[in-house]
């Protein structure tokens, strides 16, 4: 029985040697993307429930874009609202597009959209979160992806109330974590990029091979992530396209939201993991196997720790072993520690040691999330109430680290 279980870990710990193996190609800068003149037609799409307070402001960055206004259009989706977020979207210059349907998540909003969208001129499309705040170059900076030939694209993610406490600090550093390790590394190596929550863009062909948007997880841009995997289209990482997300200030609410993300991931995994693994095989190839082990990563770590207590208790020495697991634990936070201090030097930021030292704890509430998330999923959408700094436009001050 030991041996099944040291086999089963052996087998856990591979799979985290691939994802270190993949992430030292960070180290690599990517080749750049070469600059070109405004071509292709964007329509920016945003889904929006009850965001009145910080509709305009995203709408107000996307028209400021240094990008000719004839090249591209607003489109804002209001679901299921209680306030005046379409009257607020009108009011700032946005169009908006009303469901005819029943939509129960933010994946229902963009299959009405692009049902009505794709029947337009459109090049590609833009999707943002409501709350965001778009860098003045985001669009040109797309437009030089597509024109190079991409046919996705991710951009890279900045936190939009960094000010706001020591919790969205470790939003900071879990993104730029994403932004270096995750999709520089995958840009560098030929891989696809990680397409992870907002400020991504996808071309109407890949759409049109798609029939459409068609995700039904909560988890809509891991699901796509997973379609164009399957595909073998590689998603490429703009990281000078640049996008701000609000994070919650609330450590139950962070709670409440990352524990919706582990959940929609393992769903994923659940509806699109024999496509993947067929995908392996056919046209998806490399792309379709790391898409899948990215997948697989919540059950990854659920594993991981129910194998490695299962090991240390059925050793003959289990006593001694569970005697020196808080040095383990407290080696494990020293280390995370030392890479959060790596991430900030990579954000080109002075060391914040509230943030620094909380980052460990931020990465290892995941484990307890992951074990939740295996035996009751949550596919409801709350609301997040948004924080002091919400409507601040002091994130226009370009102080972040260049990919």
């Amino acid at each position: 029985m030991e041996q099944v279980l040291s086999g089963a870990l052996l087998a856990l710990k591979l799979v985290s040697l691939y994802f270190l193996i993949v992430a030292l190609f960070a180290m690599k800068k990517p080749k750049p993307i070469a600059r070109v003149k405004p071509k292709t037609k964007f329509a920016c799409v945003i889904a929006a429930r009850n965001e009145e307070r910080v509709i305009g402001q995203l709408v107000e960055s996307l028209l400021a874009q240094s990008y000719p206004r004839e090249l591209f259009d607003i489109y804002v989706l209001p679901n299921n609202c209680t306030d005046h977020t379409a009257l607020a979207a009108i009011r700032a210059g946005a169009n908006v597009l009303m469901p005819r349907g029943e939509i129960r998540c933010k994946g229902d909003a963009l299959h009405e959209a692009f049902e009505t969208l794709l029947q337009r001129d459109y090049d590609a499309f833009c999707v943002f979160d409501a709350d965001n705040f778009v860098e003045e170059n985001f669009l040109s900076r797309m437009n030089d992806a597509f024109l190079a030939g991409a046919k996705a694209a991710k951009g890279a993610m900045r936190v939009k109330n960094p000010e706001d406490g020591a919790l969205c600090g470790c939003y900071g550093l879990y993104f730029t974590c994403f932004d270096f390790f995750f999709s520089r590394a995958r840009m560098s190596c030929g891989l696809s990029s990680k397409l992870v929550g907002t400020g991504f863009a996808v071309h109407r062909s890949v759409l049109e091979r798609l029939g459409g948007w068609n995700s039904v997880t909560i988890a809509e841009d891991a699901e796509l992530a997973a379609m164009l995997a399957e595909l073998g289209e590689r998603v490429w990482f703009v990281p000078e396209a640049v996008t701000y997300d609000e994070a919650p200030a609330s450590v139950k609410v962070s709670l409440r939201q990352r524990r919706r993300w582990s959940s929609g991931v393992m769903d994923v995994a659940q509806a699109r993991g024999c496509a993947l693994f067929a995908g392996i095989f056919e046209t998806g190839g490399v792309k379709a196997l790391d898409m899948l082990l990215m997948l697989l990563q919540p059950y990854v770590q659920a594993a991981g720790f129910f194998l490695t207590s299962a090991v240390l208790l059925t050793q003959p020495d289990s006593s001694r072993s569970l005697t020196l697991l808080p040095l383990s634990l407290l080696a494990g936070f020293l280390v995370m520690a030392a890479f959060a201090r790596v991430l900030t030097a990579i954000q080109g930021k002075k060391a914040d040691y509230r943030v620094i030292f909380l980052f460990p704890l931020f990465m290892a509430s995941w484990l307890p999330l992951n074990l939740l998330s295996l035996v009751r999923r949550t596919r409801s959408w709350q609301q997040i109430e948004h924080g002091k700094t919400a409507n601040l436009p002091a994130v226009c001050v370009r102080a972040h680290a260049s990919f």
